[in-house]
Order: structure tokens, then sequence, then C-alpha cells
């Protein structure tokens, strides 16, 4: 949906846009695909966070020209509160800023537009009273895409949401500076071309957010989960395995921590009036572009960012064992990275949010 560059300098986003026979986006008039009240429904989460108005950051590249008037458009077909622009001083309110925390903006890309109105939409549907900050780095450069991450925490954001990724690299823990900072909850999307490792997913200091395909029951309440076939998991290549880690499989970090929601066959209903190849109106969008902000949401949900955010769900309950699926095929040994088992499992994690005590 938006391609990297030549070189893993660059980063790609990890959406998944749902489409026809004809290799078309599938395009609807309303929303048809998962909303609030079944994220809601699915995962018992209260709609509001427990305490003030935390503010989430989303972190993506280039400019969405329509993001506040999509994410309010979206709010009033679901029935959801709207977000005013934070120069009017309401709270909660929406705010778009550039890298570097002002509002000359990039060029408009269609594709991160698209990921971008994906990221805000599901946010603000996850946490309701929420202030959602948009930043828009000049480029998927890693140097403008850490610039942005750096001006977030700065101005104030206790969550940090990234879709994007590129393959591991030599050199990459370089980077994990800009994530080291205990009490800011950064979640990254693990990729969304099945087994295999992603930076910066990878990173020992952010939550690794992994995808399942999920499966409503009666009125909206959970049905069942498994893994999501292109889900990335794995052992990284290069990051030091952190202390709360356990799994005997991979002597490195294992991606993921937890997972949620992300086959775009069920997918998000998301607006969108940017045209993306050619078309506007409500798409069918998945990836672990949907389950890392999602997983955003919730860490703001329950306001519990201090200390090292990606540990905490290891020394919690609260959460849904997912125990069915895989990615794709690994070694026999080790074959909990790659497939769903009881306890932990490298495509889901811990598992999916089962309410907010988990985080």
């Amino acid at each position: 949906m938006c391609p990297p560059g030549a070189n893993t300098t660059n980063v790609r986003c990890h959406a998944r846009v749902a489409v026809n026979e004809k290799g078309k986006p599938t395009i609807t008039s309303s929303p048809a695909a998962y909303g609030p009240a079944q994220f809601h429904g699915a995962y018992n989460l209260p709609v509001n966070a427990i305490s003030g108005n935390p503010t989430i950051a989303l972190v993506l590249a280039y400019d969405n020209p329509n993001a506040l008037a999509d994410l309010n458009f979206y709010s009033q077909s679901f029935g959801i509160p709207t977000l005013a622009d934070c120069s009017t001083g309401a709270v909660p309110c929406f705010r778009k800023v550039n890298q570097y925390g002002g509002t000359t903006y990039p060029v408009v890309n269609a594709g991160w537009a698209l990921e971008s109105s994906l990221d805000v939409q599901v946010a603000h549907a996850i946490c309701q009273n929420c202030n959602i900050l948009l930043f828009e780095a000049n480029s998927n450069s890693y140097s403008d895409l850490m610039t942005a991450v750096d001006r977030a925490r700065m101005m104030g954001a206790t969550v940090i949401s990234n879709s994007y990724g590129s393959g591991e690299f030599n050199g990459e823990t370089v980077f994990d500076s800009h994530f080291n900072y205990p009490g800011v909850a950064f979640t990254f999307s693990a990729g969304d071309s099945g087994y295999g490792t992603s930076y910066p997913a990878a990173s020992r200091f952010v939550t690794s957010v992994g995808g399942t395909t999920l499966k409503l029951g009666a009125n909206n309440t959970y049905g069942s989960e498994s893994v999501w076939k292109g889900t990335g998991s794995g052992c990284s290549a290069y990051e030091s395995k952190p202390a709360w880690q356990h799994d005997t499989g991979c002597p490195r970090r294992t991606l993921n921590d937890v997972s949620a929601v992300a086959d775009p066959n069920t997918g998000a209903a998301i607006y969108d009036s940017t045209p993306y190849n050619g078309q506007t109106g409500w798409f069918r969008v998945g990836g672990t572009s949907l389950s890392a902000p999602l997983i955003a949401g919730v860490y703001a949900l329950s306001g519990n960012t201090s200390g090292l955010a990606n540990s905490i769900p290891y020394f919690s309950s609260g959460l849904r064992d997912v125990t069915v699926g895989n990615n794709g095929r690994c070694k026999r040994f080790s074959s909990y990275l790659c497939t769903a088992i009881s306890g932990y499992d490298a495509p889901t994690g811990l598992g999916t949010p089962n309410g907010i005590g988990a985080f």
C-alpha cells in the first residue's frame, strides 16, 4: 500500500487493504467491517481512559490533508464523539503537526494517507476521550520518522503508535535510543508478510504487536481468534533478549509481545477522502497497522505506562491466549516462533486484550 525506498534506510507501512476479484480496493458507501462497537465488545474495553485525557501520538510519513475531517465523518457514522482541533482549546482534541511540531506539512502520499486514516480512526475508536496527535514525517526514512518520534515524546504523548517498519539490518540498534524512555509506551506493528522479523518492532524497548483473525459472537461479543497468516513474528537477528522474556527457542529478542485483530478479510471500516487508486469512501483495512494503534489505545485507556511499558503484559493477567493457527514454517524445535501454542508464542505473543488489566 505504501512501498519503501530502495534500502533499509526507508520503511513501508504495514496496512493491507481488502480487494475485490479484480485486485481493486473494496469500496462501500457505508461501513462494512469492524468498528468501535466490535472492538470494544470483543476485547471487553471501556470507551474512555480511566484517568484524565491521555495523548496518543500517531507517527507516520507524508501528509493526510483530510485527517480531521475524515476522523469526524468516521465518528459521526459510528455515533462516537467527534474531536475539535486543539487550536479551539477543546479537550479532548485533535492536532496535526509535521516532524518538528510545526504546521508546514509534507507532500501528500495516497497510500500513507490511508494508513494515517486507519491509525487515527482506530486510536480514537478505542480511547474516545484521548487527545489525538498526528505526526507527519517529511518522508518514510528512518531519520525523518525518528525525528517525529522524538518530537511526539517531547510534546507530551504517553503512548506513541507506529505502523511501519523494514526488514532487520545490521546497525539497527543505533535507533533503539529513541524508544528507551520509561513512562512512554511505544507500539510497533510486526509486519504483514508472514513469518519473519522487522524493525523497529524488534527493538527491546517497544511493544511488538502481532495480528489475529477475530470472529465475533452474538451482539459483538468475543467469539474466537487465530493467528492471522500475514503477521510478522520470529527471533531477532540483532536485538538482545529483554529480562522479562523467558522463551527458550530464541536467544535474542522474540517478536511479538501481544496481538490484536489484523486480518483484512474482516478488517476495520476506515473512511478516507484522499483518493487511493482513484477511489474514496469506506475501505476495509487490516494488517498489523490495525493492531498497533488498537493496542496503543488500550495502553491509553489503562493509563499505566510507568516503567518499561512493553514489559507490563509479562507480569499481568487479562489477556486471552490464542492457540490456533500459524504464519509460516519454522524449525521444529522452535515451532512456537511461527505457530500458536498454549501460553506464549511469537505470532500472537502473550495474547489479545480482555479488558485493560494487562496494560
